[in-house]
């Protein structure tokens, strides 16, 4: 049989012609398939088109839907466990972040002994939250527009800064100390670790150079923490030692003080007394204290002597003109090492059974702020209550004159 030549040519050579498919078999039957298809689909259609179809004729598959349990919720405490339960080798790291846990969240973390808890474990204990609420500032019937801005000042009835702003303290007690932590403000992580970490009853004295001073007094505030301003005054060795501009010099003119002095109680509202800094020149002249003195109490505040200073003349020029005032009986952190202010914390312990009261200070630097807290953890245990500075000022306690520079 021939092929036509058209396959011939088009066929790849050496490969012999396909056998026909079954279509082609068909091929010339269907002149008469194809009609009868033809009325098959159009009866089909018809079909359709009668008894319709439910989804339109849009295309649709089928997916099967398997249900899976949720799984189980794990317990917080058990994460907690499990997180805080390092292999032996790394006992170090978990101290440390327990350590990160005390600073950044205020909690108190101890690891008892002798107890059932897990080796390792961390226990957290979460203090109690403080319900003492310290009264709004500023108090539009306790202040006046100065040169330098908002000023305290005393209102009707002989209503005093020292009074609205002070933190309310209703408890009793044998043995009570009250702690002022002064240079608040300056350093970011210093002013956040005491805020957050130092019980609320600790005062607070802000320095009036730092930023932000308004956001970081309500912040305090809301914490608890009654406030104090901290005021530069001139040092012994002034200017070698600078506390800062607008500095209450000894030789200035009393106008001129005042005029500084101003300026640094503009610098934020609520606080109820003043505290020096540094100061051992000017607080040893009574000549120069003296209009200081008489100012500060006029605006209805008190003042703190940080105990620093030797041969201080505050209290004698705030006694003629019955200027509230107190002097710390122990400078906490005088020597920066761990033992030093465990030692003055003992001491100031001992004051507190031995005469009721005991008052001190301490700066804020980051390891005081650590021994305080931990100091202040178990206070009342040892039958000693926290309160705050304006008790000293407001007629809690006589006037004391011995300070850790006299010993």
């Amino acid at each position: 049989m021939s092929e036509p030549s058209d396959d011939i040519l088009t066929r790849p050579l050496g490969v012999d012609a396909p056998k026909p498919s079954r279509l082609a078999l068909l091929k010339p039957y269907m002149r008469y398939v194809a009609p009868a298809l033809g009325g098959a689909a159009a009866i089909g259609v018809g079909l359709l088109a009668w008894a319709g179809d439910p989804h339109g004729g849009e295309p649709r598959a089928t997916a099967t839907i398997v249900v899976r349990e949720a799984p189980a919720a794990q317990n917080p405490a058990a994460v907690a466990s499990v997180e805080a339960q390092p292999e032996k080798a790394a006992s170090s790291s978990s101290h440390s972040s327990a350590q990160e846990v005390e600073k950044v969240s205020g909690v108190t973390v101890t690891r008892p002994a002798g107890t059932s808890a897990p080796e390792e474990a961390v226990i957290i204990r979460v203090p109690t939250p403080d319900s003492t609420h310290l009264a709004s500032a500023p108090d539009p019937r306790l202040t006046e527009r100065g040169r330098h801005g908002t000023m305290p000042k005393i209102g009707e009835g002989r209503l005093r800064a020292l009074d609205v702003y002070a933190r309310p303290d209703n408890g009793s007690g044998s043995a009570r100390i009250a702690v002022l932590v002064s240079g608040i403000g300056i350093g970011q992580a210093a002013t956040a670790s005491a805020i957050a970490r130092l019980p609320p009853a600790i005062s607070l004295a802000l320095s009036p150079y730092a930023s932000d001073l308004e956001k970081t007094a309500a912040r305090a505030r809301e914490a608890g923490h009654e406030l104090l301003l901290q005021t530069p005054m001139e040092p012994f060795d002034y200017p070698d030692s600078d506390p800062g501009p607008q500095t209450l010099l000894a030789s200035s003119r009393p106008a001129e003080n005042l005029d500084r002095l101003a300026w640094a109680m503009s610098r934020f509202s609520g606080f109820v007394g003043l505290v020096n800094f540094m100061g051992g020149k000017l607080m040893s002249d009574s000549n120069a204290m003296e209009p200081v003195m008489k100012e500060v109490g006029a605006r209805g505040l008190g003042f703190i002597d940080d105990g620093a200073v030797q041969g201080s003349k505050a209290a004698e020029s705030a006694g003629k003109f019955k200027t509230p005032n107190a002097r710390a009986e122990i400078v906490i952190d005088a020597v920066a090492r761990p033992d030093a202010i465990d030692r003055e914390l003992a001491h100031l312990e001992a004051q507190a059974k031995k005469n009721g009261f005991a008052l001190g200070s301490a700066s804020a630097q980051q390891l005081s702020i650590d021994r305080i807290a931990r100091w202040a953890r178990d206070l009342e245990s040892r039958g000693i209550r926290l309160v705050p500075v304006s008790t000293a000022l407001r007629g809690g306690r006589p006037t004391t004159k011995l300070s850790s520079a006299d010993r």
